[in-house]
């Protein structure tokens, strides 16, 4: 066996490799229940030696129990991913463990799988990252928008397998036939339809955010990696978790990869008031980002990243408490997700507490700011705009409720702001304006002199010009 190569599995604790161990189950990850599929988890990589912890708590997600792993250094083969080698080595321990599926840590071609799944024990799964994911997707799928996003994902993870499946039983590739093939043509249209259905919800949820800015509220969007910390995080941001939605609203329905550390258990963000720096803002708690997911299956939730492409500040919660190899690999994921946004971006260091929790020095929080900066440092800014869009970076832990001051301010900061001092006659259309610039919350003071009021404005920009025209008397143009 080649010196790159490191196997790990729960049943041969006596593997021939020196990098071999015996892991426990993940931190975090509930024992697998007895109806719990059985799986052999398999990773590659090209550098450093496979961390497959993370793939072994979406599998438990999941409903699978990882009886054992094998693992690769090496660069990719075009067959199989793995080495031949390495793969027959595979082959065997499922048959020996009894496994009903192999777990893939990564992005397998239709190829590869098509010949993974020839060479494994009739019957076995094979399952990579993508599939995984849109499995534990499903299970969580809970709102029209949800359930049509993570249908074009499928569809779109779908139709290169069919195709690939027609290529073999065929002997010809399926794009060389003009009149196409009945199952590649369905697929195709229910992609097109999907796509249609999706780009109305796009366009009603765009009409949404134009109103609530016309009412006066800033909107502000959390993302980050899964299980960084954003739902706790918007809770603290939150005047009221009782009540989410302004009075009257349509609760805001997007898609979401993890609330309160549990991957998966909802697809529905929550939008809650808030009340940052004085002003008044809807904080909308939205995806939870999964590194290895392929271009195709990110796209498919445009109608999530939206929510925080088009927000007037986006929050990007990283976990401070992360090693910085971590740290580095979630940002660069979520940020290429990203790609571009229209506000600036706040990144939020999460999970402070747990970084400091060494000596409880601000210094402690040194690696993941280095790590953080390397990450930036790192990322192309034309193949990820948002890059662009990056603010300094904000230290919070939502525990005990440090730092949370400090990112209120940079949030008002960097929301859009006009200002305007108005003196208009106090009469009865001065009184409807004024009362009209109260409920949008851009009354920043008022001072009554004689048959005079001076007004000062603070806020959004549409919104004081509007009730500077008002107190004027001016016609709005309504």
């Amino acid at each position: 066996m080649s010196r790159d190569d490191a196997t790990t599995n729960e049943r041969d604790a006596s593997s021939d490799s020196d990098e071999s161990t015996d892991p426990d189950t993940p931190t975090g990850v509930d024992a697998p229940s007895a109806d719990a599929t059985p799986a052999v988890v398999a990773a590659r990589t090209a550098a450093d030696p496979p961390d497959t912890t993370e793939v072994r708590e979406l599998a438990a997600a999941a409903g699978y129990a990882v009886v054992g792993e094998i693992t690769q250094r090496r660069r990719e083969d075009p067959t199989y991913d793995l080495g031949r080698g390495k793969t027959e080595e595979l082959m065997r321990f499922v048959g020996d463990a009894d496994a009903e599926a192999v777990i893939y840590d990564g992005s397998l071609s239709p190829g590869q799988t098509f010949s993974l799944g020839d060479l494994l024990p009739t019957g076995t799964a094979v399952i990579d990252r993508p599939r995984l994911v849109l499995e534990l997707f499903g299970d969580a799928a809970d709102s029209r928008a949800a359930d049509r996003q993570l249908e074009l994902a499928r569809l779109r993870y779908e139709l290169p397998r069919i195709r690939g499946a027609i290529a073999r039983d065929s002997g010809e590739d399926v794009r060389l036939r003009p009149e196409g093939d009945g199952r590649v043509l369905d697929v195709e249209k229910r992609i097109e339809s999907t796509e249609r259905a999706l780009d109305e919800i796009a366009d009603d949820r765009a009409t949404r955010r134009t109103e609530r800015r016309d009412a006066g509220f800033d909107l502000v969007a959390l993302a980050g990696y899964t299980n960084a910390g954003k739902s706790t995080l918007a809770r603290r941001l939150a005047d009221d978790v009782a009540d989410p939605e302004p009075a009257g609203e349509p609760t805001d329905l997007t898609t979401t990869l993890s609330v309160d550390g549990s991957p998966f258990e909802t697809l529905s963000t929550t939008t809650r008031r808030a009340t940052i720096g004085g002003r008044r803002a809807l904080v909308t708690d939205t995806v939870g980002f999964l590194d290895g997911l392929p271009h195709g299956a990110v796209r498919s939730f445009r109608a999530t990243l939206d929510a925080v492409r088009a927000a007037d500040c986006a929050l990007l919660v990283v976990d401070a408490s992360d090693d910085s190899a971590a740290l580095r690999r979630k940002l660069r994921a979520s940020l290429s997700a990203i790609r571009a946004t229209d506000g600036p971006v706040i990144p939020v260091l999460s999970k402070a507490d747990e970084a400091r929790a060494g000596g409880g020095d601000a210094d402690d929080l040194a690696p993941a700011i280095e790590a953080y900066e390397a990450a930036v440092a790192g990322l192309d800014s034309d193949e990820s705009p948002v890059v662009e869009s990056l603010r300094s970076p904000v230290p919070v832990s939502a525990r005990d409720e440090a730092g949370l001051s400090e990112l209120a301010a940079a949030v008002a900061d960097a929301l859009p702001t006009a200002t305007a001092t108005v003196e208009a006659s106090n009469g009865g259309d001065a009184q409807a304006a004024l009362s009209w610039a109260y409920d949008r919350g851009v009354v920043d003071g008022v001072d009554y002199e004689g048959d005079a009021v001076t007004v000062e404005l603070a806020g959004r920009p549409a919104v004081v010009d509007e009730a500077e025209r008002r107190l004027r008397g001016e016609d709005s143009g309504e």
